[in-house]
């Protein structure tokens, strides 16, 4: 069995259909804070952005 990752489990493949989907950026979405917090289903979320530039959910 091919072990070798490809673009759809990466999850970075082109959407089929992505121009209905609504699109942020991060930069509008965080402005200049490091963290915001999301509601979602009566229970708050906090997305972080890292030093390197990744994204963190955490509930």
């Amino acid at each position: 069995m091919d072990e070798r990752r490809t673009e759809e489990t990466r999850g970075d493949a082109p959407d089929q259909g992505s121009e209905a989907l609504p699109k942020i950026r991060s930069e509008d979405l965080f402005g200049d804070k490091a963290e915001v917090l999301i509601e979602h289903n009566s229970a708050t979320y906090r997305l972080r952005r890292t030093s390197l530039g990744k994204l963190i959910l955490t509930k």
